[in-house]
């Protein structure tokens, strides 16, 4: 059997030893499921075992994955609790963090490598913390807002800075084209915000339990309506993957809550239980450990970025602490603003296809992005303290991802 038909099978067998192997280490340590993810994908890829190989299909899968964790990302944004001060704290701390990032990235790699640097060290990894907060019972206290609100812009913010910037297009051009995208986004959310939606939400009750699943089918022609319109003005595909999710919400708000809650554990039943896995196991499978071990220089690098998010995302991430929040507290807001991957993973490919950014440099900061998942939530929960046996049972859509 060849790789690629391996892969084919060892990619859901190992989908599935992950959360049994997070949930093995539980009673010592509470390690993100996208870290065993990650590692047993490096384990049998080209870098170790050789088991399986990048191909068409899993790398078409693992883009669906990466758009689904953006469009989830997009549906747990309450734009009502982040908007005006919060939102322009966060949006200021962003803005100081990639200018930050940029004045190293000239240290590593001058010209348009240091953008690619400074966007992938300003970018914080909401798709994954939204799950690890939702078990926690955070996502409605003012730590877990703050952690939205910065989270919410690491993700969206550096989505428009690699349109801008690192667009095949001029900037002007490039500029003209995502302020059309922006238009188009904000007619269609100002349309879901004034259409009613009574007779939509009837189908979607009249169909939860049916092979129709109309809110399923709605959903993912949404999600590729908007991902289609960003591919074809030559925009990053997760801009139009999170307004979606920005769209759902609003679409559904006025839908009763138990019909909302059972279509959005369908959804999170496709992402985190399908397309959200194979993306992070296919990360790990075409990390390059090869370029990032024959070079002194870039494994050197992996614990200065590992520090750099830490240091430029942390502070920038103390302008949205909540009020009177103590030390311990503000320590967690940094460690956990602090976590990046997946936009690591997208501007650093973009930068290597490009030729902006070498190999061992954009695996260093796939490295650091991958440490980050491991050891700031980890780091960052636990000075936070457990809050889940206080705030009750979690509720009945959250997704086995977020317990892990």
């Amino acid at each position: 059997m060849e790789a690629s038909d391996l892969g084919l099978v060892l990619i859901p067998l190992l989908a599935v030893a992950a959360p049994l192997l997070a949930r093995g280490v539980r009673p010592v340590v509470r390690v993100p499921i996208v870290v065993f993810e990650l590692v047993l994908g490096i384990l049998v890829g080209p870098a170790v075992l050789g088991w399986v190989e990048p191909g068409p299909l899993l790398e078409k899968l693992s883009d669906f994955g990466l758009a689904l964790l953006f469009f989830v990302a997009g549906t747990e944004i309450d734009f009502r609790q982040v908007s005006g001060k919060p939102l322009a704290r966060a949006s200021l701390g962003w803005l100081l963090s990639v200018l930050l990032g940029i004045g190293l990235g000239f240290f590593f790699a001058p010209g348009e490598g240091m953008v690619v640097i400074g966007i992938a060290l300003s970018s914080t990894a909401l798709g994954t913390l939204m799950p690890i907060l939702r078990d926690a019972r955070e996502l409605d206290t003012p730590f877990g807002r703050a952690i939205s609100t910065i989270g919410a812009v690491g993700e969206f913010l550096p989505l428009i800075a690699i349109s801008i910037f690192l667009s095949t297009r001029t900037t002007p051009i490039a500029t003209a084209v995502l302020l059309t995208f922006v238009v188009l986004a904000g007619l269609a959310i100002l349309l879901a915000h004034r259409v009613p939606h009574g007779r939509l939400h009837r189908i979607v009750q009249a169909t939860l339990h049916t092979s129709d699943q109309f809110g399923v089918r709605f959903v993912i022609l949404l999600i590729a309506a908007l991902v289609g319109l960003s591919v074809m003005l030559d925009l990053d595909m997760l801009l139009g993957a999170f307004v979606a999710g920005a769209i759902w919400r609003i679409i559904m708000a006025r839908a009763p809550q138990k019909d909302a809650e059972e279509v959005e554990s369908k959804i999170e039943a496709i992402a985190f239980g399908f397309l959200v896995p194979i993306f992070f196991l296919y990360t790990g499978v075409t990390f390059d450990l090869q370029a990032l071990l024959a070079s002194p220089v870039a494994m050197a690098l992996v614990p200065v970025f590992l520090i750099a998010l830490l240091v430029i995302r942390g502070s920038a991430a103390q302008l949205s602490a909540p009020a009177g929040a103590s030390v311990r507290e503000r320590a967690a807001l940094g460690l956990l603003a602090a976590t990046g991957l997946p936009i690591i993973v997208a501007v650093t490919a973009i930068g290597v296809d490009q030729d902006m950014l070498d190999t061992g440099t954009a695996a260093a900061l796939v490295g650091a992005g991958m440490l980050s998942v491991l050891l700031y939530p980890l780091i960052g929960m636990t000075l936070r303290g457990d809050r889940a046996e206080v705030a009750g049972p979690p509720r009945a859509s959250a997704s086995t991802q977020g317990e892990l």
